[in-house]
């Protein structure tokens, strides 16, 4: 089992509240996946890197993608470069070993110490990916078919995975998780947020910057709504343009750092320009 005196209390750049800390510290004591959804730009991928900075554990970073495969993350055999090898007399083609890369789960179970591996959006490959990986990840170890070698984890890696609920999880997979939906921060959590990312801007221009930004992300209208990434983005180019005032209305500086779809740049003008309660 894990200490049970180690607790992740978040980062000083990553800003918590009490729902997200108990959610990691019981993925902690259980040994077991933690879980994790939310809207783009509430930061699930950036968990991974504070819990492994909070911790002080080296990081692992696995990214899905529509081909993954459980395996894949073992490991690879490059029959590529061992042919290559072979043929042009560089490197020790006898042994097979040269050839045997091991991939992010590989690495984590293959680890002196223990890691914190990220499974980066886990819904992007197909529905066995998830069940298959955690086969993998109750056994702990894995045999290298080539060489016969077993690797086996001498400590459990802290494994988060994100999920951008593309596709359904298997219940058989999403009971051996710990889950955590992390919510959209309110103003008060992303005013210090922002302070995070930039201490010394003028108070009075987030303030300003705060109000629009959540006003623009409550029209029901909206298809893609502004995350906290492009709120930090769009304060940053106010400030180089020594902008010290904002409103909501058809003159809105830099609309494009915040909202990224042509028909959410429309919707607004039309609200703006309607004259009504433009959030109904």
């Amino acid at each position: 089992m894990s200490d049970p005196f180690q607790r992740f209390r978040g980062t000083d750049t990553y800003l918590t509240n009490d729902s997200l800390e108990a959610a990691v510290n019981c993925a902690l004591v259980l040994e077991r996946p933690l879980l994790v959804k939310g809207e783009p730009g509430t930061g699930k991928t950036l968990l991974a890197e504070a819990i492994a900075e909070g911790l002080g554990m080296p990081l692992i970073t696995w990214h899905v993608k529509s081909t993954t495969r459980a395996q894949d993350g073992l490991y690879v055999y490059d029959t590529v470069q061992r042919l290559y090898d072979s043929r042009f007399g560089d490197g020790d083609v006898k042994d097979i070993r040269h050839y045997i890369k091991k991939g992010p789960l590989g690495q984590s179970f293959a680890a002196d110490h223990r890691v914190v591996l990220l499974i980066d959006e886990v819904d992007k490959a197909d529905l066995e990916f998830p069940n298959d990986l955690l086969h993998e990840l109750d056994r702990m170890r894995f045999r290298i078919d080539e060489t016969g070698d077993d690797v086996v984890a001498q400590q459990r890696p802290v494994v988060v995975i994100t999920s951008n609920n593309e596709k359904e999880l298997p219940d058989a997979f999403l009971r051996r998780c710990v889950f955590h939906f992390i919510d959209f921060p309110d103003q008060e959590l992303m005013k210090r947020i922002v302070r995070v990312h930039h201490p010394d801007v003028e108070a009075g221009l987030v303030e300003q910057a705060l109000e629009v930004f959540y006003d623009i992300r409550n029209m029901k209208r909206l298809r893609k709504r502004p995350s906290t990434s492009e709120l930090v983005d769009w304060i940053a180019v106010l400030r180089a343009a020594g902008v010290a005032d904002v409103r909501l209305d058809n003159n809105l500086p830099f609309l494009g750092a915040l909202l990224k779809k042509e028909q959410d740049i429309v919707a607004l003008a039309d609200q703006l320009a309607g004259g009504s309660r433009w959030r109904s």
